[in-house]
């Protein structure tokens, strides 16, 4: 499991892990490299995504979020793994940990492990995926999908370098559209 992110007072304030939505609904499990949330609220975009869903959004920056993320996956109820770029290849490896549990892992700039033009992020999430392309193989066969929701792009309302952040309008857009393919299908 990653350590921690190196201690930014910032993004350490306020607590582990914010909860909302309905106990029993269908899981999300998201694990925020940046720690939004920090005033023990979900953002605003995720909202209206916890009224069918319920959302545990872990805040990796603070201490015993990694832990508790790990816990959460461990139950066996079935939950979605949303993530960003700096713990993609971590969430991989959870998944992987907890494929009982995890139903898909769900990305979004995945190759971002710092900060990446957005020019580039559809180019490097591709050699991402490429290099990582044995641990998603091996994560398909035991029945976990994996995703690359989103990423920046070279466009003027892309103003946020990549990784885009999980409260992006994009990202929950992306969210939400493939949320609803996998009902649609009945998965």
């Amino acid at each position: 499991m990653p350590e921690p992110f190196p201690s930014d007072p910032v993004r350490a304030e306020g607590p582990p892990v914010v909860t909302a939505g309905r106990t029993g609904a269908p899981r999300l499990v998201v694990l925020d490299p940046a720690g939004l949330a920090k005033h023990d609220g979900l953002p605003a975009t995720w909202r209206p995504l916890a009224e069918d869903h319920e959302i545990l959004w872990y805040r990796i920056p603070v201490e015993g979020a990694w832990r508790e993320s790990a816990e959460a996956l461990a139950a066996p109820q079935r939950s979605d793994l949303v993530t960003s770029g700096p713990l993609a290849a971590d969430a991989l490896r959870l998944a992987a940990e907890h494929a009982g549990s995890v139903r898909s892992v769900l990305l979004v700039d995945p190759a971002a492990e710092g900060v990446t033009s957005p020019g580039d992020a559809a180019v490097a999430d591709e050699a991402w995926l490429a290099r990582h392309d044995a641990e998603i193989a091996a994560l398909r066969e035991s029945g976990v999908e994996v995703e690359v929701l989103a990423h920046s792009a070279d466009d003027p309302d892309d103003q946020v370098p990549s990784p885009l952040p999980l409260g992006h309008d994009w990202v929950v857009d992306a969210l939400r559209e493939t949320l609803a393919k996998r009902e649609s299908a009945g998965r």
